[in-house]
């Protein structure tokens, strides 16, 4: 297995990329190969100055960065050379099983867009948050923000996506999906929901338990939670926010601590031809060593093969 891993990507890179993949490095498999592509000289040095042997993981070496408030779209097309448009050339060619970044995300979602594309038959790819429970579990959110208007069919494919990650990364069998809104009666919520909700009744594909609240997000009735990437982005900032609140006021507590984005490290672009998981702008090394950790798990999970079975 080869994971390519932006060196530049994020608000502390080269460093915290390189310290990152170190950490990562003493807890893969040795059938688990690093690749960084960025400016291999600093993060040889960085390696180097924490007894590290560069030799244990390959370099792809470029000085061009696709900066954080660049445009996307632009500098992906005008910087072929910039860390992350090689990691998609790779992943593309299949020289990479996945590619991981901390950098700029906007540049990563065009990257999967146009390089690996989409698997033929998902209308909008997405992006997904796992939520701590009380019971050690998570709940699966989708959309968390690359689609912020979704159709109902769009929803409803959601439904079939979450089921399948859910169950194949995280072990979930016959995940229970259910459609957030803003109350559990089929008759609640706006013009989208009900109909999303009409759609999704009675559907062989999943296993719908129907609607859900904001207040069953941490409940063991509902696994995977569908919703636009408005509503889950809110949610998931929301439930950020509040870790900040109980870590300012000295509170201790081990269910808090795993609303710590250092935890998850990144989250997957699910329903493109590739392995591709874009972490945290703010990424430390732990962030880092996370982020690599679960893309390994992701392609573990084999689930861009999933899919195609699914909707070819």
């Amino acid at each position: 297995m080869r994971i390519g891993v932006d060196i530049m990507g994020g608000d502390f890179a080269p460093e915290a990329v390189a310290l990152g993949a170190i950490l990562a490095h003493a807890e893969l498999p040795s059938d688990v190969t690093l690749v960084l592509i960025g400016d291999s000289n600093k993060a040889k040095a960085v390696m180097q100055e924490n007894n590290f042997n560069p030799e244990n993981v390959e370099f792809v070496h470029t000085e061009e960065v696709i900066g954080m408030g660049e445009h996307p779209a632009k500098a992906f097309s005008q910087k072929p050379k910039a860390s992350i448009s090689l990691g998609f050339h790779m992943l593309a060619k299949k020289q990479l099983d996945g590619f991981t970044s901390a950098g700029n995300t906007g540049a990563m979602l065009v990257g999967a867009m146009f390089s690996v594309k989409a698997i033929p038959g998902i209308i909008r790819p997405c992006i997904t948050a796992p939520i701590p429970k009380p019971n050690g579990k998570h709940t699966i959110l989708l959309d968390v923000g690359l689609n912020p208007d979704s159709k109902p069919d769009v929803l409803y494919q959601y439904g079939v996506i979450g089921s399948l990650f859910a169950e194949s990364v995280y072990g979930i069998k016959n995940p229970k999906v259910g459609l957030l809104n803003i109350g559990s009666e089929a008759e609640k919520g706006n013009l989208a929901a009900k109909a999303t909700h009409e759609a999704m009744l009675g559907t062989k594909d999943f296993n719908f338990i129907g609607n859900v609240e904001g207040s069953d997000i941490f409940d063991e009735k509902v696994d995977v939670i569908v919703c636009d990437g408005f509503v889950g982005n809110v949610v998931l900032k929301q439930a950020e926010a509040f870790y900040k609140v109980i870590k300012k006021q000295g509170i201790k507590d081990e269910f808090f601590d795993r609303f710590n984005f250092e935890h998850q490290g990144g989250t997957p672009v699910l329903g493109v031809n590739g392995n591709v998981v874009i972490g945290h702008g703010i990424s430390n090394d732990v962030a880092i060593k996370n982020m690599i950790l679960h893309t390994k798990e992701v392609i573990d999970a084999k689930l861009p093969d999933r899919l195609k079975k699914y909707f070819n």
